[in-house]
């Protein structure tokens, strides 16, 4: 009794946990199912009734407590259904899954049959429904008797159904297996197959004419008690009604169990479909199957999970969703889960409140709807390519079909399993009969030997078939699996590398985890190549991503999560045998090479077995239990079922040589510190707790949907605080070039993930809905509320915001909700309806009016009430007074999100003037035109109204405005103006521009320059805290501080700036430009103001030539550089000419040559940009030409400018001209390209 014991009291170690059988309880007669959503309209026998747990062995167990509830709906998603005898009732088959809350997965194989009706009780009922759905519908009655009569009859079926529920190991499962060794978090899948066998021979047995050779109680009782889990790296053959079943478990080293058919689930979708699904998955959309067959969910569904490893979902994962749980499609969050299609249902029958970012999957029909905008998985022809190619390797077409099974079966095969048979009559496991049958199998493989087969033969072969095709879709498993585990291991190679340790201990760790940098992610994504960058900056956004990282976080306080320690060390095996260091740093794809040998391993495990189990026997049973009747499933005797016993002489022995092997298995024990601290840091990640995601009561709904409200305000907080930090991150390293925003690629990412997640709390709770968009279905709702309410008058000048015709008609409103819909409405983009919610979102971010907007749209409450359930997010007040301070927050960052966006739009600018002050009224004397340049190009030159001060036009999307060049087309002397500063506003987007000037613009004043170009920068966001600006008076601003340098200056004021201060200024300018260029490209700023803004190259270069630069002029009037630079070249010239009769003791060459030839094709422009313009483009023409640097020791070296500056000056001192030089040279090494503002006109 002892061997008995240790076999059967640790639950966990078993292969199997429980037996059930469900169907209709005859005491309780017929229930409908108001779930499955039937009306009484339909005939009873087409109804669905609700099915329930008639028994169950054993009772429960304490690691894997029963749940009648849920396992009833997992057996019975659709309830119970009868069939006549005139139809089809074939035996159907399925697994499931059941999450918990600590991450591990319990396993159940469903098989289901059908049984003729002898209840007098079922009988009655029904009649009875039928006479009352003949009396409702007596105008169909002829069409109904013939249903009547036949279901009155005896040969009315119902359904009944067998389950064994198989358990995916967790901590606890594999403990007992370990004789004390703990694993945390260990998970091992039961594979599919042997469950699904057992099930298929019990099947056969009850329902042949010949009674199977014990009780059906020996091998359920078999299965559930004495029948272990295999150990890691092994085999074991257990035997079933009519034959053995092969399980195996992967060893170390060897990817996780997971044998749900991938070739199946291939074939189902094809090769581009797959992908594109697992795309969505690891970016966390939400994921929705459809199929007629709840199995080719399960297969997909666990498909899906299995090949993204080493990462794990997150989510909720419910791959069968039975009637009772189809609320939770209304889940808010990302999910994975599968639906039972009706027949002849439609894909828009189907109400779905999240379709912005949802994968619709129709297996059936084999059709993936992908979400807009799904980057492709990174070397995404490479990929199909390969996995295409091992898919026909095994004979299935790439693009998905059927697939022909192999006409011979392996007669390696069939030998091993003859091998099998003798060992275990060796061991003494067959009986008398079964001796018989061996001694015939061997008589007919000797006389088939080499020569052709028999009729006999042939059917040896047919037995076999099923077996080598186990095999084949095993193999065909792992090496599908070895690519994706490749592409992640080249992915993701040096991971390490990036993960920020910076918690002293655990505790607080987890007391700061919101707001701690766990993964440098910028530094990760610089060494990728830009084709995957689309996929990873989002992937490194999600929650299995996180938690990946997290995990190996606290690997420092506790031991490595399984699948961790399992990548990382296949990890260290590829750096180990990775003799191509460059190939990998280039990030080339490589196909995978560990395919075959994983394939072979395998093989090994399934052709010979290492363990047998105790095979079924008699028990002690009562005499006249289980009698055999063909074609029902007996009544079971539980007094033997609902514990272990012992009646077999080899159980000691088998179960102790089984324990001796668990010895020896390379399982790590974890100490209990660690697995409390693993369990703290597991539960402390978890928002939703799985378990209770199958009640279907509704106290638990209700709890269910106030954890979806309390999770989207938690994950609102977290992405509003992470944008907030990314934005701070970037302020501190931005560098004179006026930049205020997150830029590229990481701000396309974070707000996409606004964008989702305010997608999903706009529908959760939805129950009406125009379109795929929840937000813009509320959006039109409001749009439609409010046209009725409001009058035209109060539509034209909509909350008292001014409004502008322009010239080809269009009116232009500003400021509120219903204007910026009505914007995106008319882009003419060819927008869907998720497009056009997520250009509004984008929109009214960059306004800082996204907060504004909402809490105006949720003003009305009476159109909620209409839309939204009562559970809805949108309905609890506080919560959502919470999520809309958090979106507030955002409006202390500077978005440029739709400008950059949607760039082939047509953007309304404003354009004003503003002189000084006390000279204005000169403006009356000049006809000013401007051409406002951006990113992504210029507006051309728009003329000024005379005797106006702004301007209105309409152009394609310039993007960040950069440079302004202002002009003016008259000539004369008394047409001059003083121009403190230009600003332009974007009628759009708000935001505001402004462009110092402090010049005057004329002849015969200042330097004479009748066009600048001035430098622009962000000053003013754009809000309704700005509205005043709107109105017709320019504002009065301050003078720009580049006044300073031009205005009322002197040469006495100039020259009073130390030569340190002058110095530091050249050096700071040029390192802004060194840091700008070692910045990613994405997070550059503008370029031009480096070179021409305040404190840039020009302004800093023209102060060193400035120092000490000696004037005649009388009224110590302004000297400019520009005039030292022509006399010099008129000098070299004229030297050069006269045959040097001066003496000079410079010699002509290349560097003389082109400065001489720079400055005449400056001064040859027709472009009348004055003096400081002319230097100015003559920097950045030598910047750009890597000539600068060569010109400064010429005009130092030249002997005009010993006549020219005093002995004092810096470009007569030898050291800081040779420093400058230097520096100057740095910046050589980088290709810099010029607006086109900067050099128009000019042909160099």
């Amino acid at each position: 009794m002892s061997g008995t014991a240790a076999a059967t009291g640790s639950a966990s170690c078993r292969f199997a946990h429980y037996f059930v059988e469900c169907g209709v309880d005859t005491e309780t007669g017929l229930e409908p199912d108001d779930e499955a959503g039937e009306g009484f309209e339909q005939s009873p026998i087409r109804r669905s009734f609700k099915s329930k747990v008639l028994v169950h062995y054993p009772e429960s167990t304490d690691k894997n407590p029963f749940n009648k509830d849920a396992i009833n709906m997992l057996c019975m998603p659709r309830g119970l259904s009868f069939r006549t005898q005139a139809e089809r009732h074939d035996f159907q088959f399925h697994s499931f899954t059941m999450s918990f809350d600590d991450g591990t997965r319990s396993y159940g194989f469903v098989h289901t049959f059908y049984e003729e009706v002898t209840s007098a009780q079922i009988i009655t009922a029904m009649q009875t429904l039928f006479q009352m759905h003949h009396v409702e519908h007596h105008s169909a009655s002829s069409a109904s008797s013939p249903s009547s009569s036949s279901a009155s009859s005896p040969s009315t079926s119902s359904m009944d159904s067998l389950v064994s529920s198989l358990d995916e190991s967790d901590a606890e499962s594999v403990a007992g297996l370990s004789a004390g060794l703990r694993l945390p978090r260990l998970r091992w899948v039961i594979r599919s197959s042997p469950g699904h066998s057992f099930l298929s021979q019990l099947h056969q047995a009850v329902t042949s004419h010949t009674a199977p050779p014990l009780p059906i109680e020996s091998y359920i009782h078999n299965i559930l008690y004495e029948v272990p889990l295999p150990p890691p790296g092994r085999s074991l053959r257990f035997h079933g009604v009519q034959g053995p079943i092969v399980c195996q478990r992967p060893g170390p080293g060897e990817l996780p169990l997971g044998e749900f058919p991938l070739g199946e689930a291939f074939s189902l979708l094809g090769v581009d479909n797959m992908v594109q699904l697992i795309t969505c998955a690891l970016l966390e959309t939400q994921v929705l199957l459809c199929s007629k067959d709840y199995q080719r969910l399960m297969t997909v569904a666990e498909g899906i999970t299995t090949l993204i490893f080493p990462f794990q979902w997150q989510h909720i994962y419910l791959p069968i969703v039975s009637a009772p749980l189809h609320h939770l499609l209304e889940a808010p969050v990302p999910f994975l889960m599968g639906i039972q299609r009706r027949e002849g249902a439609q894909r828009s029958s189907l109400h779905l409140p999240h379709e912005a970012n949802m994968c619709f999957v129709d297996i059936d029909n084999r059709c993936v709807e992908a979400p807009e905008a799904l980057p492709e998985f990174p070397n995404h022809a490479e990929l199909i390519q390969e996995l295409s190619e091992i898919l026909l390797h095994f004979g299935l077409p790439p693009q998905g079909g059927v697939t022909k099974k192999p006409d011979t079966a392996s007669p390696r095969m069939s030998s091993l399993v003859l091998e099998d048979l003798m060992e275990d009559r060796r061991n003494g496991n067959l009986g008398g009969e079964e001796l018989a049958v061996l001694e015939r199998l061997q008589a007919l493989a000797r006389r088939c030997g080499g020569e052709q087969m028999s009729e006999a033969g042939k059917t040896l072969e047919h037995v076999f078939e099923e077996e080598e095709e186990e095999l084949k879709a095993a193999k065909l498993n792992i090496q599908l699996r070895e690519v994706f585990a490749g592409r992640f291991s080249a992915m993701f190679g040096r991971y390490e590398e990036f993960v920020i340790h910076s918690a002293l201990d655990l505790d607080s760790w987890l007391s700061n985890r919101e707001g701690t940098l766990t993964f440098d992610k910028g530094s990760f994504l610089s060494g990728q190549p830009a084709t995957h960058l689309h996929f990873l900056s989002r992937f490194l956004e999600t929650s299995m991503f996180s938690s990946f990282v997290d995990g190996k976080v606290i690997s420092r306080w506790a031991d490595r999560e399984p699948l961790q320690q399992l990548f990382d060390s296949r990890l260290e095996r590829d750096r180990l045998y990775d003799t191509d260091e460059e190939e990998s740093r280039n990030c080339r794809y490589r196909k995978c090479t560990t395919g075959f040998e994983s394939a072979q391993a395998i093989e090994r495990r399934l052709l010979k077995a290492d363990h047998t189990a105790i095979h079924p026997h008699l028990l002690d049973m009562r005499i006249g239990q289980g009698r055999h009747q063909p074609g029902y499933f007996p009544k079971l005797q539980a007094d033997v079922l609902t514990q272990g016993q012992n009646t077999n002489k080899w159980s000691g022995r088998v179960t102790a040589s089984h324990r001796t092997d668990l010895k020896r298995s390379p399982l790590t024990d974890h100490s209990g510190v660690d697995n409390e601290q693993r369990q703290k840091h597991a539960f402390a990640r978890k928002t939703l707790r799985q378990s209770k995601l199958l009640d279907s009561s509704p106290q638990a709904v209700t709890q269910n949907h106030r954890e979806f409200v309390d999770g989207l305000l938690s994950e609102c907080r977290l992405k509003t605080k992470r944008m907030l930090l990314e934005r701070m991150g970037k302020e501190s390293v931005e560098l004179g070039q006026g930049e205020a925003n997150i830029t590229g690629l990481q701000e396309n990412t974070l707000i996409h993930g606004l964008c989702d997640l305010l997608e999903r709390t706009w529908g959760h709770g939805l129950q009406l809905k125009q379109g795929k968009s929840a937000l813009w279905s509320h959006l039109l709702h409001y749009q439609a509320a409010w046209g009725k309410t409001e009058t035209p008058a109060e539509a034209l000048g909509c909350n008292g915001l001014d409004q502008r015709t322009f010239e080809d008609g269009t009116l232009l409103l500003r400021g509120s909700l219903i204007q910026d819909m009505r914007f995106i409405q008319t882009m003419g983009e060819g927008l869907s309806e998720v497009g056009q919610a997520r250009a509004w979102i984008h929109l009214a971010l960059e306004k800082k009016m996204l907060s504004q907007h909402l809490k105006e749209l949720l003003t009305n409450q009476e159109l909620l009430r209409q839309l939204y359930k009562r559970h809805a997010f949108l309905l609890y007040e506080e919560e959502r007074e919470q999520f809309l301070f958090h979106l507030l927050s955002l409006n202390t960052v500077e978005y440029l999100c739709f400008t950059r966006v949607f760039t082939s739009i047509s953007i309304s600018y404003r354009v004003v003037i503003i002189p000084m002050k006390k000279l204005s009224i000169a403006m009356a004397t000049v006809d000013p035109w401007v051409c406002v340049s951006g990113e992504l190009g210029d507006s051309g030159i728009r003329p000024v109204t005379k005797n106006t001060q702004e301007i209105y036009f309409q152009c394609k999307n310039l993007g960040r405005l950069s440079t302004l060049q202002l002009g003016q087309e008259n000539s004369g002397l008394l047409a001059k103006c003083l121009i403190d500063c230009v600003m332009v506003y974007n009628e759009i987007t708000g935001h505001t521009y402004k462009f110092p000037c402090g010049r005057w613009l004329g002849k015969g004043v200042g330097d004479g320059s009748l066009e600048r170009v001035l430098i622009g920068q962000l000053v003013s966001p754009g809000g309704e805290e700005d509205a005043g600006r709107w109105t017709g008076t320019p504002p009065e601003l301050a003078s720009p501080s580049q006044s300073v340098r031009a205005v009322l200056g002197s040469l006495g004021s100039r020259s009073r700036m130390l030569s340190s201060e002058v110095q530091e200024e050249m050096r700071e300018a040029a390192n802004n430009l060194v840091k700008h260029f070692h910045k990613p490209e994405q997070e550059r700023g503008n370029l031009t103001v480096l070179l021409c803004g305040e404190g840039g190259l020009v302004l800093s270069l023209e102060n060193f030539l400035l120092h000490g630069l000696k004037s005649n002029r009388l009224f110590l009037r302004n000297v400019f550089v520009w005039d030292f630079v022509e006399k010099a070249v008129v000098s070299m010239e004229t030297a050069d000419q006269m045959g040097d009769l001066h003496g000079a003791t410079m010699t002509r060459g290349p560097p003389c040559d082109s400065l001489c030839r720079y400055v005449n094709a400056i001064n040859a422009t027709l472009r009348n940009i004055g003096k400081e313009g002319k230097f100015q483009l003559l920097v950045c023409l030598g910047i750009r030409d890597r000539l600068l640097s060569q010109w400064l020791p010429l005009l130092a070296e030249f002997p005009l400018t010993l006549r020219t500056y005093e002995e004092g000056s810096l470009l007569r001192d030898r050291a800081a001209v040779h420093s400058l030089s230097r520096i100057l040279h740095t910046l050589n090494e980088f290709s810099i390209t010029l607006e086109t503002a900067l050099v128009k006109g000019v042909d160099l």
